[in-house]
């Protein structure tokens, strides 16, 4: 039998993950960053839905393009600076943005004082993979989550 999930929920009231599955040396970028997991309070499997918090002086991932998953971000509160291929571009609340997958390398950057709120979308589909055009790391999806090694195929 299937778990019991709620219709509705308080977003804010949704346990929050922190730490980050990137090597340690990359880590430390996203260190404070704290990540709701709102499609697994309802057990959502193809599609995830995080409600994150970026602390001032924290940024949301490394740079990086996905080859198969599209990705969505919308800003509940705060500001952002997202840093992409075309550039930097400030992001306030009511915000959003787009990124189809083979796209355009991004992130986001919190250089405010205060704590920055944002929705992010994706699928979570196997084969997905992932480049990160400012450091020595690769990204490959499978059944289990992803999973870094160093560009040449290299393991940490």
């Amino acid at each position: 039998m299937k778990p019991r999930r709620p219709p509705a929920l308080v977003a804010a009231d949704v346990p929050a993950r922190t730490g980050s599955n990137y090597p340690p040396e990359f880590a430390t970028r996203v260190a404070g960053r704290r990540k709701q997991p709102l499609g697994d309070a309802f057990g959502l499997t193809q599609i995830g839905v995080n409600r994150t918090t970026l602390p001032p002086g924290c940024q949301s991932s490394l740079r990086h393009r996905h080859f198969a998953q599209d990705e969505f971000v919308y800003v509940l509160s705060g500001q952002l600076v997202l840093v992409s291929d075309e550039g930097e571009t400030l992001l306030h609340a009511g915000m959003c943005a787009g990124f189809p997958h083979g796209g355009s390398a991004h992130h986001l950057v919190n250089r405010s004082d205060a704590d920055a709120v944002y929705l992010e979308i994706g699928d979570r589909f196997p084969g997905d993979s992932a480049h990160y055009p400012d450091d020595d790391l690769k990204a490959e999806r499978n059944g289990d989550g992803w999973h870094f090694t160093r560009k040449n195929g290299e393991p940490f």
